[in-house]
């Protein structure tokens, strides 16, 4: 720990701020897939947009996600050369495994909300737009945030699998002071108590919000 605590605090922040970008860009983008599955537009019998996201949804979830990070980290700079980063593309494919959770997270999270709401919000005279964003939404959030810090948790543990690449991540130093001083045993203890007290640390401030949640109701 006294010698190699720079490169371990090093792979601890960069789990962190692989886990933020990743949930942040899933919401974004899983919320868009959400709205998709749940958007009524057909073309004749068909609703092309709740296809798209069903099949979306359901590849990722149903794949390894060691697989989606070989996948994009070949694919991306065989499609964009001035992308050949092996970070941005296990960074791509962390974001795009976890819009599928995500996607469903605000799905049921909108789903939950009682429809007795929108239909009050529709004999007040709001049109289905100013319903979902003035009626549905905000009781949605509530139902969505405390999931979305789970997916947080989950999210920090999963990055471990982006060592396989070695971008620098906790499991990733961790194999490198392992290799160094043939502790190998002692290292992987090591980061299991750093991804401990990441998730334990992210839990309790979900559990925090919760019963904030709980009182507010």
């Amino acid at each position: 720990m006294s010698q190699y605590s720079g490169t371990l605090l090093k792979g601890m922040l960069m789990t962190v701020q692989l886990s933020c970008i990743t949930v942040f860009f899933g919401l974004i983008f899983g919320t868009i897939v959400a709205f998709m599955k749940m958007s009524n537009f057909k073309i004749w019998k068909i609703r092309p947009l709740n296809l798209i996201a069903t099949i979306y949804i359901e590849v990722l979830r149903g794949t390894p996600l060691l697989l989606q990070l070989y996948f994009f980290y070949f694919l991306m700079p065989a499609l964009i050369p001035a992308l050949d980063d092996k970070k941005i593309s296990i960074t791509v494919a962390l974001v795009v495994n976890s819009a599928a959770y995500v996607a469903e997270i605000v799905r049921s999270g909108i789903m939950a909300v009682d429809p007795g709401q929108a239909e009050a919000a529709r004999c007040l005279g709001l049109n289905a737009t100013q319903t979902m964003q003035k009626i549905i939404i905000p009781q949605a959030v509530k139902n969505i945030l405390p999931a979305m810090g789970n997916e947080l948790v989950m999210m920090l543990k999963e990055t471990s699998l982006a060592s396989t690449f070695f971008i620098g991540e906790i499991m990733t130093q961790c194999n490198i002071i392992g290799g160094i001083t043939y502790l190998n045993i002692e290292t992987l203890i090591l980061s299991g108590i750093m991804y401990l007290i990441l998730t334990s640390s992210v839990s309790k401030l979900v559990g925090m919000y919760e019963r904030r949640l709980a009182v507010s109701d």
